[in-house]
Order: structure tokens, then C-alpha cells, then sequence
């Protein structure tokens, strides 16, 4: 086991010729992170070497895919590992993607079975040029999963698909157990940042999946030149669609071509964001400096049903 800081962490395998986290201002202390790779991560990573799979933890290097690993819980990528879109804070390849795989929702239903998942997270990148924007890839693998491992609980952090709400409807006739597709910035950003999308339609999208019965929920990043008022003001448009959860964590640069930090927050005002989020009515807020969009996933759920508090992931690993 060893203590390091995350601007001189380098990964390890694939991600070896990659650079790490690159930013011009100094990270603060509390960005520590424990790398381990115990018998869970190494389980979690032969098995999605094996069946051939892609996971969100990997290509957009989350800074907690040690803790998450180890405790048994990791995010699938489907639909390829290339996606269509160039969001300025996202380290994702952007390109022409292949051919959608048709066997992919199998092996993550079988990845899931292998690894006696009781919660699993799915998502994918944006496959603009398919005509459903890969909804119907989405349902294939929630159906896929749901045969294998029936009381395993799905979360799906999904694409904006456009605006196409048939698509959304493909998804949402599966009945996740939670809804997720991530604001990611504030409005006055959103053009700058993720140009391909719009606040508006990400917005209507939580609304419109809320209406079709859906337990919902959104991330927001901090850092890239937004103020605390502004996201509150994204906060308080997430609970005008009654979004349930949110997750709110802080931005890093992953590549120098990448969009540069423009503010470390001190996790006092994550706490505050936490306290005014569920003043506002949300079931669950995850806040802090290192939080990601799946980050403790598992509680979201419990929150989502106000069930004792448990762990639900394989082998009831604490956290």
C-alpha cells in the first residue's frame, strides 16, 4: 500500500504512456489517495479484461478506482470506449467509433454475475451518429443483467441521447433502480465546455425521466471557472425537476491539452454545498473533494428507498 498524491500518481498498464493529473495551481493536501490493489481489484480487473469490457473508472481515470475496486464496485463503459463528443474536461477519446458490439450487454451481464454484484452501474459515451443514441443498448443490458442476477440493483448514467425522448423512453421501460445523467457544469459554461450539449435539454431530459417514474439523479464538477452561487443556481433547476440525488465533486485536469483548473474548493464549502443540497429536498447529496458520479452509488439507492443503511456491493464490503 502506498500514500500519494495524485499529481504524482502515474497508472499503471494502459494507461502507462498517459499523462496524470496536470494543473498550473499546486493541489491542496487533502488530495491523498491510497493505491492498493488487493484480491477485490484484482478480481474486478482480470474479470473485465477477460470478458473484453470497458469501465468509466479506467478511461476517465477516477482518482478512486483503488477504494472503489477493492470494495467490489466499478462502472461499466458500453458501447465502445471512443466517443463522438469533445467535452473540454473529459478524458475520454473522442473519435469515429466502431461498429456497436451486439455481445456487449451479455458479458457485462455476466461480469456482473461473476462478481455477485448487488448494485452495478452502468454507463456509456455519447454515440451521436447511431439514431437512438445506444438507448437500445442500454435496455438490452439492463434486460441481459437483470436474467443472470435478479436482485442485483442497475443505476444508468446516461448520454442526452439529443433530445430524443423515444430513446429516453427505451431506457426508462426497463425500470433502473436510479436515473442518472450528469449537468456537469453550470449554465453560463455549458457552451464553452461541453458544446455539443445544452443546459436546457439535460435539464428537461431529468424532468422528463421523473415523469416517467424514475428515481433521478445529476452530477455537478467544480473548478472550471463557475462561482458557488452559480452552482447553486444548478442545484435549485435540478430540484425544479424534483432530481433526487446529486453528487458534486471537484474538477482535475487530466491531460495538458485539457481545460485548466481554475479553483481548488476547500471541502468545508463541499460540506456546505452537502447541508444547503439536502436543504433543498434531496434524498442524498455526495459532496467532497474527490467525489465522482458513481462514488458510493450503492447508498444513493438506500437513500432513494430510506432503507437501513448497508452496503450493497459484493461481499458486503464496508466503506
Amino acid at each position: 500500500m502506498s500514500l500519494i498524491s495524485i499529481d504524482q500518481r502515474r497508472s499503471s498498464s494502459a494507461d502507462s504512456c498517459r499523462p496524470s493529473v496536470i494543473s498550473p495551481l499546486r493541489l491542496p493536501s487533502w488530495f491523498k489517495i491510497t493505491t492498493r490493489t488487493g484480491p477485490d481489484y484484482l478480481e474486478i480487473k482480470h474479470t473485465m479484461d477477460r470478458l473484453k469490457l470497458h469501465t468509466i473508472c479506467e478511461e476517465a481515470r477516477c482518482p478512486n478506482r483503488w477504494e472503489c475496486w477493492n470494495a467490489r464496485t466499478a462502472t461499466f463503459l458500453i458501447l465502445g470506449g471512443i466517443c463522438t463528443r469533445r467535452c473540454h474536461y473529459c478524458s475520454v477519446e473522442t473519435g469515429r467509433p466502431g461498429l456497436v458490439d451486439q455481445d456487449e450487454p451479455s458479458r457485462v451481464a455476466r461480469a456482473i454475475q461473476s462478481l455477485d454484484l448487488r448494485h452495478a452501474v452502468i454507463t456509456s459515451v455519447n454515440r451521436d451518429e447511431l439514431l437512438d443514441g445506444g438507448a437500445g443498448v442500454f435496455a438490452e443490458t439492463i434486460r441481459q443483467a437483470r436474467r443472470l442476477s435478479p436482485t442485483c440493483t442497475i443505476e444508468v448514467l446516461i448520454p442526452d441521447f439529443e433530445g430524443n425522448e423515444a430513446a429516453l423512453i427505451t431506457v426508462c421501460a426497463e425500470k433502473p433502480e436510479i436515473l442518472n445523467h450528469n449537468i456537469e457544469t453550470v449554465h453560463r459554461l455549458f457552451p464553452s465546455i461541453r458544446p455539443q450539449g445544452k443546459y436546457k435539454r439535460s435539464i428537461e431530459l431529468l424532468q422528463r425521466a421523473k415523469e416517467l417514474g424514475m428515481t433521478t439523479k445529476s452530477g455537478l464538477i467544480l473548478g472550471m471557472g463557475e462561482t458557488l452561487d452559480e452552482a447553486r443556481e444548478v442545484m435549485r433547476d435540478l430540484r425544479a425537476v424534483k432530481c433526487d440525488s446529486l453528487t458534486i465533486g471537484q474538477y482535475l485536469q487530466p491531460t495538458r491539452a485539457h481545460l485548466p483548473v481554475a479553483r481548488f474548493y476547500d471541502p468545508s464549502e463541499f460540506a456546505l454545498l452537502k447541508e444547503e443540497g439536502l436543504g433543498m429536498g434531496f434524498t442524498h447529496v455526495e459532496s467532497g473533494p474527490l467525489v465522482r458520479s458513481s462514488y458510493h452509488a450503492e447508498r444513493q439507492v438506500i437513500s432513494g428507498k430510506n432503507a437501513p443503511i448497508s452496503v450493497l456491493t459484493a461481499h458486503n464490503v464496508a466503506q
